[in-house]
């Protein structure tokens, strides 16, 4: 049977609780099948007989026991055409009812010393069974011998209906506790798999050790779980190769940048000169932000409350120059004199400035860039640059993005400052218009 995607704690237990219903509807059957194979084949009939006799026997002491024919017992005689019975009462009058068999007419004087009798011959000539049973007939307790069943009185439904008073109580009592009870022992039993499923959203490859725990976890998917670590340790080991090679990359990049920055310094003059010392730049910096990047992935720096202001003014204090010397003009507000937050300053110092300087490199050279602090936390950054598309807006965050093919810059400022934010638990918004672009940093 094919499940949907539903809860595994809900499947287990309203499964449980139907078989338990099955085997306890199979045992009750059982039982009632075992009964009828061991009883009296008249149990059927004696329910119907009984009641039919309270209505056609009747007893006065001194006139003796009398029988007269009944609706009741015309219809138990039309059903069963065998029927028969033998009454006696203390004083020992009897009545006859229907063909009696010989062997059970000479057993007729010793019915009133007989109580619930069962008589089943073991020779294939023996007469069908016949059974003794007592009713109260005007307060005096009758013996009866009867027998003469057809097959019509189903011995099975007869124990079925009979024990009723027993397994519907039961039934009644038991079912109600087990779907309560149930449910809570499976939860126990899967509560190491809750553990793992709130593990899991935790889980990062990139910090070595990350595994979903086994402990309490049932057996059968505990091979599962140590499949899924194996694949997490491979993970882990994509992750350290890739971060070694970049980092390795961006540290060999640094000598020859270096070599070239002073060759080219030293024998080039004039506007070629400028063209390549930008050119050597730009390429230091990509190098720098690589590093940056990665740096941050594999040992991001210890938090502290730090003021927001403080760094957020030293950041444009640092890249006022640079800015001024682009063509800018370059501000900072702030509408609180001091705002701590529990961050890493360096880090929030490489964010801030990262916006400044791809407010530099793509606000085009003429305007205001703005950088202000706002009461609640938030960091703005807006130069009057021509803007961002709204296409693009939730993609300039990704590594190496670029708005334009021909764009100067690698496409990792951006992608830095969102991954900084992130480890802070913020979030970073883009404003776009086509007089500018503002970015907001919220802690």
């Amino acid at each position: 049977m094919r499940f949907p995607n539903t809860s595994l704690w809900w499947r287990l237990s309203w499964q449980l609780s139907l078989l338990f219903v099955v085997i306890t509807g199979l045992v009750i059957v059982g039982l009632c099948i075992y009964g009828a194979m061991i009883l009296s084949p008249n149990v059927g009939l004696e329910h119907r007989l009984l009641n039919a006799l309270k209505g056609s026997l009747s007893y006065e002491p001194g006139r003796g026991l009398r029988i007269k024919d009944s609706e009741q017992l015309t219809a138990l005689k039309n059903d069963n055409a065998n029927l028969f019975f033998y009454a006696a009462a203390p004083d020992g009058t009897a009545v006859a009812y229907g063909n009696i068999p010989p062997p059970y007419m000479q057993l007729a004087r010793f019915v009133p010393l007989i109580k619930d009798a069962d008589i089943r011959g073991t020779l294939a000539s023996s007469p069908e069974p016949a059974s003794v049973d007592d009713i109260e007939i005007d307060t005096t307790e009758i013996r009866v011998l009867y027998g003469g069943r057809n097959g019509s009185e189903s011995t099975f439904l007869t124990m079925l209906g009979g024990t009723y008073p027993i397994y519907v109580p039961l039934l009644a009592v038991t079912l109600p506790a087990l779907f309560f009870a149930v449910p809570r022992l499976v939860r126990r039993s899967l509560s190491g798999l809750s553990d793992v499923v709130r593990k899991a959203p935790e889980i990062d490859p990139r910090q070595p050790g990350s595994r979903l725990p086994v402990d309490r976890v049932p057996s059968e998917v505990v091979p599962l779980i140590h499949a899924f670590n194996s694949v997490l340790e491979r993970l882990e080991q994509q992750f350290a190769a890739r971060e070694r090679f970049l980092i390795d990359a961006a540290h060999e990049l640094r000598t020859p940048i270096a070599v070239m920055q002073t060759r080219i310094d030293t024998t080039l003059e004039g506007s070629t000169r400028e063209t390549m010392m930008d050119d050597i730049g730009r390429l230091r910096e990509t190098a720098e932000q690589l590093l940056d990047f990665e740096r941050s992935e594999q040992s991001p720096e210890p938090y502290e409350q730090a003021d927001l202001v403080g760094v957020a003014r030293n950041v444009v204090a640092d890249q006022a120059p640079l800015a001024i010397r682009n063509g800018y003009e370059i501000s900072f507000d702030s509408e609180v004199d001091e705002l701590y937050r529990l961050v890493s300053p360096s880090a929030m110092s490489r964010a801030i400035g990262n916006l400044v300087r791809n407010a530099i490199d793509h606000g085009g050279n003429s305007g205001m860039i703005s950088v202000r602090v706002s009461e609640r936390g938030g960091i703005s950054v807006s130069d009057e640059g021509p803007g961002i598309p709204a296409a693009h807006r939730d993609l300039v965050f990704e590594p190496f993005y670029r708005v334009t093919p021909r764009s100067t810059g690698a496409g990792l400022g951006l992608s830095i400052v969102k991954q900084i934010v992130s480890r802070h638990r913020g979030s970073i918004t883009l404003e776009g218009n086509p007089t500018g672009t503002t970015v907001i940093i919220r802690l």
